[in-house]
């Protein structure tokens, strides 16, 4: 039997006004382990007041007393612990969250961070053109917000709005992108070109009517596409020129060259390319609105999280109702939520009772009954009922905000495949542009060939340069797979913990909590000699009272609720003082009851004590059951302790707790805890898609056989202490490659921390899960791992195909581009448009993945059965 160890304090009274506050960069801190060592080295600082460490993203953030500690002796904490910090530490709150809807592709993002780039005082940044926004870190001594502004505006971006740490994107109010001024210069450009056909059609090779300028005769379809280039080119031409500045080899600065090369091979070799120049201004204008309608609908899956959370809240306020935004509520008030309505924030219902919809947070498909002491989520909805609810968080820190914050954060941690493709995507444009250059110059100087037509080859080759499609491939797929998962009550902490999920070849399972329900009850008491039930459950209950075990919140509970809390036949256990309590980790408790040491544990650890249980007979007639007598069964009636009774019993999957002292055994209690009825569907439902699963528990052998075999899990390993379960995670890594954890996110951090992903459960409103692991499904709802194995295996087939599929097709057109057979119009509307929409309709098929195809209410009652 394990209790959980008291976690370091994060919080001590700090007794002075001079606050400060120390943000550090320790890239080292990867892992809840490691998190748990800076806290612990951190909280020895006298002074601290609060410690905030995230371990997904290698920060820390610590409040302290001014007059007692500063932000050097922090640092020298964090080292102490064996973590450096890097070098961008910042004092104070220097983060901001930049809402750039126009920033929708991976050269936009460039562009946005290299202009971040020439800030001073910038020290880190992600842009996520996923999500249209820039997260900055920087000194506020040496830069500020509007200086940040200024280079994204002059990078061509406009910034809409802007939020401290913890802010949302706030692009919710964006225009359509087709009544946009972008797509109604398009359209306009789109007639110009369209009536420049008429007259000029270059098919037929007409030349329509023509005009004499300066002596020279041009044609009125040639002015007509002109029109369309200076009209659709305009906004073109000035992104090229920031791509230009920012010394980004982008598609804005490639289409400029391409858009230019046209015109200018018109007017220097006399060839008609005006027509292709046309084309290439505003398809590339049709493919910009259809990579912003795409992006769109990538970004409203994760708008549609921010929007749960309703906007205003009726509080109770010196007596009366009044409506007020749900951001004016402060902890500690009263909100007042009536049927129909969403709950505006964290709390607990003080007064009312309702069924809650929790599918917003959890994802659970079937409302909840909420009364009084009840905990219910911001962005739930009460169904039905009145609901009286007092606040427990602030404003960005309730649990819908911090699932919409992790999702977004979660963007910054690239996948594998994503950073190949970026790393190939740096090799890629500049070899296809020196290639461009190659077929515009070599066959008219080697060969004589025509100058205009190679050229154009050229600048075609240009055009297919760029690796939007095939870059934003990738990012677009986990944001969908991310907010998908979101929605249906799983939180992914990363696009590289989904991608390694759907490469998981095994699942290994916590026992207490994970396949079974957690909620372990007394189902059997044997007293021993002379005692009763009462007897034993009442030194029982005196040595579990202090216990943080849920074995021993079991037997506190049956001991109380079945009288053990009165006298027994001895007369005086309920007055006997209970002191000197210890935990032995893994094996038991220990505690003096009435001046007189006694144990409760495993059976392992009475034979520490010195009992061989394999010789000892247990006495039930009145016989004193003790380690050095074994005579009694000779004149009473015994049972077999260790052959019989403690077998049997952990046969049915029951937990064994002796009671007695270091000379005597008292009495035997079984605890049991129930499997989980969706447990063996979800083993099975793996299993069918080739995923090993294991069983790790630090229960005994027996029960955890028991266990194993209802649920049918491959392999089991027992008796492990939280150091064992590391051992046997690292065994399975060596055995099978990639290992999914699946635990409580607290007592099992140490082997979800070792796992390839590390999966808690029942983290809604858990801050701690929510730290600790990878993914943290958030409700108690085993059916969910299924689907979250099929989504992210379904996600890495989608990136795969998304990326070898864009870049074929780039590949194929480049292969017809010397042949003539690839016109630059295509290259654009197939290339670039065509690709760009693809991959984005193919990522969106995720969200079409939920948890009901994975598995149903009627397989659980048939696995039940």
């Amino acid at each position: 039997m394990t209790d959980q160890r008291d976690r370091p304090t994060d919080r001590q009274d700090v007794g002075s006004d001079a606050i400060g506050e120390v943000d550090l960069s320790v890239p080292g801190m990867d892992c809840a382990a490691c998190a748990g060592k800076v806290e612990s080295s951190v909280s020895r600082l006298d002074g601290v007041a609060e410690i905030d460490a995230r371990p997904t993203t290698g920060r820390l953030r610590v409040t302290y007393d001014g007059d007692r500690t500063d932000a050097d002796a922090v640092v020298e904490r964090v080292e102490a612990a064996g973590y450096e910090v890097a070098a961008d530490r910042a004092d104070g709150d220097g983060t901001v969250r930049l809402s750039v809807p126009s920033m929708d592709c991976a050269s936009c993002a460039g562009k946005v961070g290299n202009a971040l780039d020439g800030v001073d005082g910038v020290e880190e940044y992600d842009t996520l053109p996923t999500t249209g926004t820039a997260v900055v870190r920087f000194d506020p001594d040496r830069t500020d917000l509007d200086a940040l502004v200024a280079a994204v505006e002059a990078a061509g971006y406009e910034v809409v709005d802007s939020s401290t740490e913890g802010g949302t994107s706030a692009d919710a109010d964006r225009e359509s992108v087709w009544r946009s001024r972008r797509a109604v210069v398009t359209w306009l450009a789109a007639g110009l070109t369209a009536v420049g056909f008429l007259l000029a059609n270059p098919i037929t090779e007409a030349t329509g009517p023509t005009i004499g300028i300066g002596g020279t005769s041009v044609s009125v379809g040639a002015l007509f596409y002109l029109a369309a280039v200076a009209l659709a080119g305009a906004a073109v031409f000035r992104n090229g020129y920031y791509s230009l500045r920012n010394r980004s080899l982008d598609m804005d600065l490639l289409m400029s060259i391409a858009i230019a090369g046209a015109v200018i091979v018109s007017v220097v070799f006399a060839e008609p390319f005006y027509f292709e120049a046309a084309m290439l201004a505003t398809l590339f204008g049709v493919a910009e609105l259809l990579e912003e309608y795409a992006m769109d609908r990538a970004r409203t899956s994760l708008r549609e999280l921010m929007d749960l959370s309703p906007d205003e809240a009726t509080v109770v306020r010196d007596g009366a109702e009044v409506t007020v935004p749900a951001e004016d509520v402060d902890v500690g008030e009263t909100v007042v939520v009536r049927p129909g309505e969403k709950i505006p924030r964290d709390g607990v219902v003080r007064d009312g009772g309702s069924a809650v919809n929790q599918a917003p947070v959890t994802g659970e498909s079937v409302p909840v009954d909420k009364t009084a002491g009840d905990e219910v989520f911001a962005g739930t909805v009460a169904e039905e009922g009145y609901l009286e609810i007092e606040v427990t968080s602030a404003v960005g820190e309730d649990t819908l905000a911090r699932v919409v914050e992790l999702v977004e954060d979660a963007q910054a941690n690239r996948t594998e495949r994503e950073q190949f493709v970026e790393r190939f995507a740096g090799y890629y444009t500049p070899i296809v542009v020196t290639a461009a250059a190659l077929l515009a110059v070599v066959p008219p100087l080697a060969f004589g060939a025509p100058w205009g037509t190679y050229v154009v080859y050229g600048l075609t080759l240009i055009v297919l340069a760029c690796p939007c499609a095939f870059v934003i491939s990738t990012p677009v797929t986990v944001v969908s797979g991310l907010t998908s998962a979101a929605r249906n009550g799983v939180l992914v902490k990363g696009g590289d913990h989904l991608e390694a999920m759907g490469d998981v070849d095994a699942v290994a399972f916590d026992k207490t909590g994970t396949l079974t329900r957690g909620e372990l009850a007394v189902t059997d008491v044997v007293p021993l000699g002379d005692r009763s039930e009462a007897d034993v459950l009442e030194c029982a209950r005196g040595l579990e009272l202090r216990s943080e075990h849920p074995i021993g919140d079991a037997i506190v509970a049956h001991a109380e609720g079945n009288g053990g809390a009165s006298a027994g036949s001895n007369g005086s256990a309920a007055d006997r003082e209970v002191t000197a309590f210890e935990s032995i980790t893994g094996k038991g408790v220990a505690a003096e009851l009435g001046g007189r040491q006694h144990y409760a544990g495993k059976p392992g650890l009475f034979e520490e004590l010195g009992f061989d249980l394999s010789h000892v007979h247990a006495a039930t007639d009145g016989g004193v059951v003790t380690r050095t007598t074994r005579q009694l069964c000779e004149r009473h009636n015994c049972l077999d302790l260790l052959e019989d009774t403690v077998p049997a019993l952990q046969s049915e999957g029951k937990t064994v707790v002796l009671v007695g002292t270091e000379d005597e055994l008292e009495g035997v209690i079984a605890v049991a805890d129930e499997v989980r009825p969706e447990a063996k569907r979800t083993v099975e439902r793996l299993r069918e898609a080739g995923v090993a699963t294991a069983m790790l528990t630090g229960d005994n052998d027996r029960t955890a056989r028991a266990i194993a075999e209802e649920v049918g899990v491959d392999e089991y390993r027992a008796e492990l202490l939280p150091e064992d379960k590391v051992e046997a995670v690292e065994a399975l890594l060596d055995e099978h490659g990639t290992v999914a954890m699946v635990g409580d996110g607290i007592n099992d951090a140490p082997a979800l921390a070792t796992a390839t992903v590390g999966i808690a459960m029942g983290a809604a409103g858990t801050d701690t899960a929510l730290e600790t692991a990878d993914i943290a499904l958030m409700a108690d709802d085993l059916t969910k791992l299924p689907y979250l194995y099929d989504l992210a295996h379904a996600g890495n087939g989608i990136i795969r195909q998304n990326v070898w599929t864009s870049l074929g097709a780039k590949a194929a057109l480049a292969v017809g581009v010397p042949f003539g057979l690839v016109p630059i119009w295509a290259a654009v509307l197939v290339g670039d448009a065509g690709m760009t929409t693809g991959v984005t309709a193919n990522a969106m098929r995720l969200a079409r993945i939920s948890p009901e195809d994975g598995i149903s209410e009627d397989d659980v009652a048939a696995s039940a059965d």
